[in-house]
């Protein structure tokens, strides 16, 4: 449609430009006048059409000249501009990245020098090979550096500092090397001052502790920055001894032993909500009565099948047996108990009856008094052939496979003032009973449950109270009473902590304060804290969490974002961050850790430019044991072109002999090995299998541990507390099996993005991965031999994988020494 001519006066302007008002009345009047034949149509249709003809010649002859004129000038500039630009409509893009375009200013001047010293000062077999120098002049702002067992990583990362501040002038306030444990960070410390010396550069231990961190050592000053928080003071690290100094914050990450000071916050806290709070009261009773009922056994089990024969035998021995075992509870004062009616009731098993010893209303369950393990075993009943301790094992596997109504078994004298306590409501001393959360290998006391279930639900990244919301469990599932009263609990644990004078707060709520969902509190920070984190180096980069990345990033984004004026003066300057670990070692998932970070550097930690250092040469073992461990974990998920090679000393190929359990033997070859001089790991999966093997290497342990601590050559620790060790023979007892489901922790996995799209059990397959590589980082601790002592598969685990089965008989770094029907 045609637009009218801006300067037209008014009452010639078209209807539809008029007000609302004066359009209605003129269209009244127009239609008025029609009606009335108040105008002549013929006339005015010919008067019309004349000067439309004479208006549209002179508009056009004039419009013509004018718009000609005009219209060349205007086009030209127009036409120019049209040409240079797209029609395309295109919005900037948006920089994610944690980092600025920058490279570090290395020189081939500046790195031959340094070369020419490293050969000078440094012994032929410490000199870098040509992938360490890759990682130590890497110039770009983010660097991954893929380091397997005995890669000599340690070294190079010293020369990496050396390089920074001897060569480039950074300062040393401008960087941070984060180690994982107070061990790993002792040893860094003490070759770090020992490479800078070599060099003439005094390096005091505290400027050197100021350098080398834990993330826990880093984390704890931005709290103790903002006002009220300056002397707070970290859950983990309350203690009997009195608070400061350096080693104040410096636990282990991987500890979850709780102390008698943390209990007591803990069962403080527990007592005030349980007086408090109705429901949480209402969630303890259902816990409380099923932790204290006797667990089930299958009727596969091999115990059942053993007992279930003497089912008839045991019934007919049955009150007489509940009468010598009452007997010996009344004689330790420790029955009657308050608040059980002591009334027998007949149970009837496979059609054989059998007694309870006592009745609680309150829990409306039966109680049977068990066989303290104090008393003497041997003790009989007049006549019989089985002792009491015997007779009662058989009665409680055959409650354990065929009762099924409610049912308390107490195992013991103590244990029954525990029961007492909880039945007469007496929270003051916590719950007073253990709980076993489904996934986990052993029950422990409810609030310790409380505190690991927290903990790894935290170090996913993820809210407590606003992750169990999401969670879902069956009606009859005690999970769901125990993660509903979890939820309550911590949100008070939390609040009760911040009250104590001085505040207390646990370090992953630290993490969380200044993590990425909590951006502006990074803004409260000065420049002198956030500094530190410009140039990070960190370690075992592979055990990282989802909490302990977010509060990286955040920090890294927050430094980007304060710009030069936060470097101004300085040598160094902007930031970097180089990641040094290995996969194939990644074995804290049972912690919420997770190697994805790692494996998924670039994309984790976005950057103009990255360097990926691959350390292939291993300094450590034979070829024969790199190659059998790379045989055992090379069915899990892993960062492609992974290879490594023996290098430095040439030692003679030793295959890892896998080997039946046999602990008399394991003790004899051990006792060879350590006669010859050797240095030797003992590692075990479980403690009980470390008092078992004692029994027979005793003698060896006794010598040992005489002898100055330097000059100890035996070790015994479990496979994930020897992370890091070598010796020259490692006797490794016990298989890597993953033996159970966690419905919990594949729950908040899910939660977390962690794991393949459309797994519905992302963490028990992260874990069966993890077993693997379990294997892996127990057999290259060994230098020269690997002896692996693994069991017959068990019955009840026959479906569970295990490590052992990736042995291979056709292999040459593999012998396989157990029978052939019993091999994998």
């Amino acid at each position: 449609m045609a637009q009218h001519t801006p300067d037209l006066p008014p009452e010639l302007r078209p209807l539809s430009e008029m007000p609302w008002f004066k359009r209605l009345a003129a269209r009244f009047f127009g239609h008025g006048l029609t009606r009335l034949r108040a105008q002549h149509r013929a006339s005015w249709l010919h008067g019309q059409a004349d000067g439309f003809r004479s208006g549209h010649t002179a508009g056009v002859d004039y419009g013509y000249k004018e718009g000609k004129l005009e219209g060349l000038e205007e086009g030209r500039q127009v036409l120019l501009i049209r040409d240079s630009r797209s029609t395309e409509h295109r919005p900037p893009s948006v920089d994610n990245h944690l980092f600025d375009d920058w490279r570090l200013p290395l020189s081939a001047e500046l790195k031959k020098r340094m070369k020419a010293d490293v050969a000078s000062l440094l012994p032929a077999h410490a000199q870098p090979s040509v992938a360490q120098w890759k990682m130590i002049f890497s110039d770009t702002p983010s660097t991954s550096v893929i380091a397997g067992a005995g890669a000599g990583k340690s070294t190079t990362l010293v020369l990496r500092i050396l390089l920074l501040v001897h060569y480039l002038g950074f300062e040393l306030d401008s960087m941070t090397v984060v180690t994982f444990t107070r061990e790993s960070r002792k040893d860094f410390i003490n070759k770090l001052i020992e490479l800078f010396g070599l060099w003439g550069r005094a390096l005091g231990q505290k400027q050197a502790r100021e350098l080398v961190r834990t993330f826990h050592s880093r984390i704890l000053p931005m709290v103790r920055s903002l006002p009220g928080f300056e002397r707070l003071q970290a859950f983990e690290n309350l203690s009997q001894r009195p608070p400061g100094g350096d080693e104040d914050v410096d636990s282990n990450p991987f500890d979850l032993r709780i102390n008698d000071v943390q209990r007591q916050q803990l069962n403080a806290c527990y007592h005030r909500l349980f007086t408090e709070d109705e429901r949480f009261r209402e969630l303890i009773q259902p816990l409380s009565r099923h932790a204290l009922q006797l667990k089930e056994l299958e009727l596969d089990h091999p115990d059942v099948q053993k007992r279930v024969a003497v089912t008839e035998l045991a019934a007919k021995r049955d009150e007489e047996l509940c009468d010598v075992i009452e007997d010996l509870w009344f004689r330790a004062g420790a029955w009657p108990i308050k608040g059980i009616e002591p009334n027998r009731q007949v149970f009837e098993i496979n059609g054989s009856r059998f007694h309870s010893h006592g009745y609680i209303p309150s829990l409306d369950a039966w109680v049977v008094l068990g066989f303290d393990p104090r008393e003497n075993p041997q003790v009989c009943r007049p006549n019989a052939k089985l002792s009491v301790r015997a007779e009662w094992a058989v009665k409680r596997t055959l409650f354990q496979a065929f009762c099924r109504k409610p049912l308390i078994w107490i195992d013991s004298y103590e244990s029954s003032k525990r029961v007492l306590a909880s039945l007469a409501g007496d929270a003051s001393a916590g719950p007073g009973f253990d709980y076993k959360v489904k996934g986990e290998l052993a029950s422990a006391p409810l609030l310790d449950c409380f505190v690991a279930a927290a903990g790894f639900i935290e170090n996913l990244g993820l809210d407590v109270p606003d992750a169990v919301g999401r969670m879902s469990f069956s009606k009859d599932d005690p999970d769901r009473f125990f993660f509903e009263a979890l939820s309550l609990f911590w949100r008070a644990f939390e609040d009760h902590l911040l009250d104590q004078k001085p505040p207390v707060m646990t370090y992953n709520r630290m993490f969380a304060l200044f993590s990425e969902h909590s951006p502006e509190n990074l803004k409260l920070l000065g420049d002198e804290l956030l500094r530190p984190m410009s140039h990070l180096m960190i370690d075992e980069f592979q055990d990282v969490s989802p909490q302990i990345v977010s509060w990286i990033r955040a920090s890294l984004a927050e430094i980007r974002s304060r710009g030069p004026a936060m470097h101004v003066g300085r040598g160094a300057q902007r930031s970097s961050l180089l990641c040094v670990g290995d996969d194939w070692q990644s074995i804290y998932g049972w912690r919420g850790s997770s190697p994805s970070y790692f494996m998924e550097f670039n994309k984790e930690f976005s950057s103009p430019s990255t360097t990926r250092v691959m350390l292939s040469d291993n300094y450590r073992s034979n070829q024969h044991i790199i190659d059998a461990a790379e045989h055992v974990v090379r069915a899990a998920p892993a960062i492609p072109g992974k290879k490594a090679k023996a290098s430095g000393a040439d030692r003679p190929l030793q295959p890892v002999n896998v080997l039946e359990r046999d602990d008399q033997a394991l003790a004899e070859r051990l006792a060879e090995h350590y006669r010859k001089g050797d240095s030797i790991l003992m590692l075990y999966r479980k403690s009980s299998d470390k008092s078992l093997i004692e029994q027979h290497i005793h003698h060896v342990v006794n010598v040992d541990s005489s002898l100055p601590y330097e000059s100890r050559r035996l070790k015994q620790l479990t496979y994930h507390s020897a992370k890091g060790l070598q010796a020259d023979a490692v006797f490794l007892l016990g298989d890597c099996q993953h033996l159970t489901s966690s419905p919990y922790k594949n729950q908040v996995y899910r939660m977390a993005g962690l794991g393949k799209t459309g797994d519905s059990e992302p963490y028990d397959s992260a874990q069966k991965d993890e077993i693997l590589r379990l294997a892996y980082v127990g057999i290259t601790r060994a230098v020269s031999h690997c002896y692996w002592y693994v069991e017959p598969q068990d019955a009840q685990a026959v479906n569970m994988p295990r490590a052992s089965d990736r042995v291979a008989k056709d292999k040459a770094f593999f012998v396989d020494h157990r029978p052939p029907q019993k091999s994998a």
